[in-house]
Formats: structure tokens, C-alpha cells, sequence
């Protein structure tokens, strides 16, 4: 992969690289729609990432679906997979890890210990692997787009994030891998209150942040002057 991208960008091609767990839907491919707008060639990565998992979370249980997934992105036009196993990522004797202080323990990152140290060091060994132009993130997860775009900024990385809208159902439950969880009980709860409270909490979010850190360099999709 480093080989691939190495020779577009020394024909002046312009990367980009959008990173996903797998079990893709219509929120991932919204954002292989946007990268194919703005580079040749596309790169997706598909790499559960077992650094961002608790112990008692679902990482073995995660939806790993990579032949439809596979076929996914090939209708949807990207250039090349990444698909690398965890000890090309996290070789034997890995004990290097990135964090940014003072925003991955606040608010989701509280309950989860550990989780966006996983995400910043995962995402940050995927930029240096492709060394892309571009990097598309969802703004429905947005302390980990805020966390990799000071993580960006800090460490004067030669990408630009392009965080964009989030992709719902009909119900107006946010597209998410996890999805697959949720009973139909709990399906329908989320169609009032639950999809409301999670919009309102996610607003809160990003208004925390906004007031509490300056901004790093990205583009946000739909949203003028925000991230």
C-alpha cells in the first residue's frame, strides 16, 4: 500500500483515504462519494481496530463482513483496499501509542478508558502508511473527528480531515455498524426521544468542544464555519 500511494502522489495525484471497521452502509459510502469528487485514487481501509476495544466491549462479537464489503466498494468505484492483519499494524513488541491530552477522557471518553488512545494511534498509523491528501470522517462520531483533527494539527501532518454530514435512516436513528444491535423495541424508541436526545447530546458536543479547544485544520461537509 505504501508502494501504491507513494507512486500517485509522485504523479501528482490527489489521495484520499477513508478509514472504516467494516460492515459498511450508506454512511461510509456517502463518504467514498465525496472523496471520488475530489481524488484519484480513492483508498478505503477496512482494520477492526482491537486498541479501541475495552475489555468487556463487543470486539469480538464486531459484525466482520468483509466480502460484501469487499463488493461495496467496488461498486462504489474506490481505487484500492487496505486491508492489513493486526500484527502488520501492531507488530510484536508495538508500544507506541498517541494521545491527545485533555480531550480523550471528557465526555464518551470517560466511560470508554483507553478508547481514543486506540482511535488517534490507529488513525495515525493508517496516515502514515497512505500519507493521503484527504482523510473522510463522519461527523455522527463527533469527539473522535475532533480528536483526529487536533491530532492532525498537532503533529503537522500533511493531511487535510474532511469531516461530513452523517447518513440516517428513515426512523432518524444515525447509519451505524452497531445498528445491528438494537432490538425492535428499541428501534422504535429511538424513532422519538431516543433520536432526539442523541441529536441534542451530539450538539452539546460539538458546541463543548468548540468553546473549550481552538480548531485544527479540516473541512467540515454542510456546516460553514464549524468543523
Amino acid at each position: 500500500m505504501k508502494e501504491y500511494a507513494r507512486q500517485a502522489r509522485a504523479e501528482s495525484r490527489v489521495v484520499g483515504l477513508v478509514p472504516t471497521m467494516g460492515a459498511l452502509h450508506a454512511g461510509h459510502l456517502s463518504l467514498i462519494e465525496r472523496a471520488r469528487k475530489e481524488c484519484s485514487p480513492v483508498i478505503a481501509s477496512i482494520f477492526v481496530n482491537p486498541k479501541q476495544f475495552g475489555p468487556n466491549e463487543d470486539f469480538s462479537k464486531y459484525p466482520r463482513t468483509f466480502e460484501s464489503d469487499s463488493e461495496k466498494l467496488q461498486r462504489a468505484g474506490v481505487d484500492s483496499l487496505f486491508a492489513p492483519e493486526p500484527a502488520e499494524i501492531y507488530p510484536n513488541g508495538f508500544s507506541t501509542y498517541v494521545n491527545v491530552d485533555g480531550l480523550s477522557d471528557r465526555l464518551e471518553g470517560r466511560s470508554r478508558p483507553g478508547h481514543f488512545r486506540g482511535v488517534t494511534t490507529v488513525v495515525m498509523k493508517l496516515l502514515q502508511i497512505v500519507q493521503p491528501n484527504f482523510a473522510y470522517f463522519g461527523r455522527k462520531d463527533a469527539q473522535q473527528s475532533r480528536l483526529i483533527t487536533q491530532m492532525v494539527r498537532d503533529l503537522n501532518l500533511d493531511t487535510e480531515i474532511v469531516v461530513c454530514p452523517p447518513v440516517r435512516e428513515p426512523d432518524g436513528l444515525a447509519l451505524s455498524s452497531r445498528n445491528v444491535y438494537l432490538t425492535a423495541d428499541e428501534r422504535a424508541g429511538s424513532s422519538e426521544g431516543r433520536t432526539c436526545r442523541r441529536i441534542s447530546r451530539r450538539a452539546a458536543t460539538a458546541i463543548q468542544f468548540a468553546a473549550q479547544t481552538r480548531f485544527g485544520t479540516s473541512r467540515t461537509s454542510g456546516l460553514r464555519g464549524s468543523r
